[in-house]
């Protein structure tokens, strides 16, 4: 029996919690549609940039496996809601929480983004219009056509926060010229606007305003990239340099392996690593201090252990891409 001071409390708050169900059934994290022969994919959660979360990848890869077998469906597209952003990355404050936890989420996400990740065929369109990164680029890049626009951010910023560039990063970045691959993943740069088309992660979209000094990524190791920039007297130098510096040396090597790796990998033995290296970061500890820093106590001032790249040996870099035996991922 409620009191006469408490029942009107009760009723907001049984308003609130029909309110957010009413809005939860009316618009769901992703919308999944039939437009005329097109199949199209809308990431419907843009009070978080559209971040991907499990229940999303669960709902987005038995309906393009349909859409795979269906005569009907000439091609998939797939954008954001909101305006802006196609999709900022994977929900990892959720994994982070799951890890320290000990949930199985830690597993299940990255295990079922990637074989999301590889179902990616068929003439397939992602309309990456505003903020791409992470997550993102693993439901973008692999497509046929990637489109670009005024208000595309593309970056793999996942060195600042005790990851490594997955989603497939180990195949498609080495693949872009040059050292522009490893420019990306090492500094989480961010690529605006037409300057994502002509790096080659965009198919539409052309035009670029800046010239990099990739040269000085040419390097056997990160430690000799770092002395090529400290050694350039360049403004861009400079920064870069400062920008890896505030990086996790463990994600740094992880990164640079990774790439060297999957350079002569195919995709599907690229995501099999990437799910070792993925469960390598669930089992250190960066990762758990990197979204600490950056997402949820915001101070920016992540504590790395180990914290310089002389102390990260080759050894532990190594044990990362080590084989899971019968948890390894399966296609």
């Amino acid at each position: 029996m409620l009191s006469n001071s408490s029942a009107p409390r009760s009723l907001c708050r049984l308003h609130r919690i029909q309110g957010h169900m009413m809005s939860s059934q009316v618009s769901p994290d992703v919308l999944l549609e039939k437009v005329g022969r097109a199949g199209v994919i809308t990431m419907n959660r843009p009070k978080v940039l559209n971040a991907l979360n499990l229940t999303m990848i669960r709902q987005i890869y038995p309906q393009l496996k349909t859409w795979e077998q269906d005569s009907e469906t000439d091609i998939v597209i797939i954008k954001g809601a909101g305006g802006k952003a196609f999709c900022a990355g994977g929900d990892i404050r959720a994994v982070m929480e799951a890890g320290k936890a000990g949930d199985s989420l830690t597993q299940d996400f990255f295990c079922d983004e990637y074989i999301l990740n590889n179902a990616i065929g068929r003439p397939y369109i992602a309309l990456i219009d505003g903020i791409t990164m992470g997550g993102g680029v693993g439901l973008s890049v692999h497509g046929r056509f990637r489109v670009a626009t005024e208000k595309t951010l593309f970056a793999m910023p996942e060195t600042g926060i005790g990851l490594f560039p997955d989603v497939g990063g180990g195949y498609f970045l080495p693949r872009l010229r040059g050292k522009l691959g490893l420019f990306l993943a090492l500094t989480g740069f961010r690529l605006k606007g037409r300057d994502v088309q002509r790096a080659g992660v965009a198919t539409h979209f052309v035009e670029s305003q800046k010239v990099w000094k990739l040269k000085l990524f040419s390097s056997s190791s990160v430690e000799g990239i770092m002395q090529n920039l400290k050694d350039d007297d360049s403004e861009f130098a400079k920064k870069q340099a400062e920008t890896l510096s505030k990086m996790s040396p463990t994600s740094l090597k992880i990164t640079y392996k990774q790439l060297q790796t999957g350079a002569s990998l195919n995709l599907q033995d690229v995501l099999i690593m990437e799910y070792r290296l993925s469960q390598a970061c669930m089992r250190g500890c960066d990762f758990y201090e990197g979204v600490r820093a950056v997402l949820v106590d915001k101070d920016q001032n992540p504590k790395w252990s180990p914290s310089t790249l002389e102390e990260v040996s080759d050894q532990s870099v190594d044990q990362c891409f080590s084989s899971l035996g019968d948890k390894d991922l399966t296609f």
